[in-house]
């Protein structure tokens, strides 16, 4: 059975080197939506609660939210950089209270500080469900990504083989030390 949640984010990006109408700078509205497998946990009666899930990884998603999403080759890049530098809000801001952890991965960098994410490949839909996967795959059971961006749609199914210990009170995951952050369950 499957616990799903969906986020909303406002991001802004281009293909560079691309020869359509992308090429150029501009925004979206994206919908991300979250499949969680796994077996329905006694006493609880759920999966894996949504509200936890959007917890979980909202924690890595709000990195992506009001950003500028560029490439790491895009000459964009260190322009974008420069006027950051210059205004004093390279290094964050008062208001910029809606950050997540950074994160470099193989596939991404998040300057939080900036609203800024750097990936290795143009982000198109496709793009953005491999970095979400790679951001959160140990930390739940993703049987399915999909991310809808304007018309543009893809989705991704994952194995699901993996086992998450999860606390029989609240279906939450345990920590390394059989610990439940959320009730104070302890294995």
């Amino acid at each position: 059975m499957r616990s799903i949640t969906t986020f909303d984010i406002q991001y802004a990006h281009r293909f560079y080197k691309f020869q359509g109408e992308a090429q150029y700078l501009h925004g979206h509205t994206g919908t991300l939506t979250i499949e969680v497998e796994d077996n329905v946990e006694m006493g609880v009666n759920m999966v894996y609660p949504c509200n936890e899930i959007q917890k979980v990884a909202w924690n890595y998603i709000k990195n992506f939210d009001h950003a500028l999403i560029l490439r790491e080759d895009d000459p964009l890049l260190p322009a974008i950089l420069d006027v950051y530098e210059k205004q004093g809000i390279k290094d964050g801001s008062k208001n910029n209270t809606l950050k997540g952890p950074a994160f470099d991965t193989e596939l991404a960098k998040a300057y939080p500080d900036c609203r800024l994410v750097v990936t290795k490949e143009t982000l198109t839909v496709e793009g953005m469900i491999k970095i979400v996967y790679d951001l959160l795959k140990d930390k739940l059971n993703i049987a399915k990504i999909t991310f809808t961006s304007g018309c543009n749609a893809a989705s991704a199914e994952f194995d699901t083989a993996k086992k998450i210990d999860r606390c029989p009170l609240c279906g939450v995951a345990l920590d390394e030390n059989g610990h439940c952050y959320k009730c104070g369950y302890q294995k």
